[in-house]
């Protein structure tokens, strides 16, 4: 059963996100775009599609939570506003959160893994494909934080900066 202080948490957590849209652009509040978002991924949603598929076949739920004062995204939506956060900032709200939810989960096991992410190269600006470490929590199937590798390197040395 959801337990609402974790919805609090996740909002607590990224209140210092900023919002990067005009406030006449703002239909949707972004802590409940947040949520849905993650609550969507942390139940195998892949894509905007899939988040805003899961948000409208669980609207009735979400409701008992979330205000949704105009209802529930568009994937178009999730995927325009999503692309305008600041990454670094999302990564430093993200990892505080999962942090707190690790720190309820005694004895989890991490899982260390380094891939290589198929597509992302781009040969026409001479990019190699992005080469990713993960800390995967095993017991709850989550990812607790990523980090590239440096160019022309390996996993091994990108696992101190993803412990940090």
């Amino acid at each position: 059963m959801y337990n609402l202080s974790v919805e609090r948490s996740i909002m607590s957590h990224f209140a210092a996100l900023e919002d990067p849209r005009s406030p006449t652009q703002r239909r949707h509040l972004l802590g409940e775009m947040l949520v849905m978002a993650i609550a969507a991924t942390l139940s195998g949603a892949d894509g905007w599609v899939g988040v805003a598929t899961f948000a409208k076949a669980k609207e009735t739920w979400l409701r008992t939570f979330l205000t949704l004062p105009h209802g529930i995204p568009s994937h178009d939506c999730f995927g325009r506003v999503f692309a305008l956060i600041d990454p670094e900032q999302f990564a430093a709200c993200f990892r505080q959160w999962s942090a707190s939810v690790a720190a309820l989960i005694p004895d989890e096991i991490v899982a260390v893994d380094g891939k290589c992410l198929r597509g992302s190269h781009d040969r026409g600006k001479g990019l190699a494909a992005l080469h990713l470490v993960s800390a995967w929590a095993t017991t709850n199937r989550v990812v607790l934080g990523q980090v590239a590798t440096e160019a022309k390197s390996n996993e091994i040395t990108a696992i101190p900066r993803l412990v940090q």
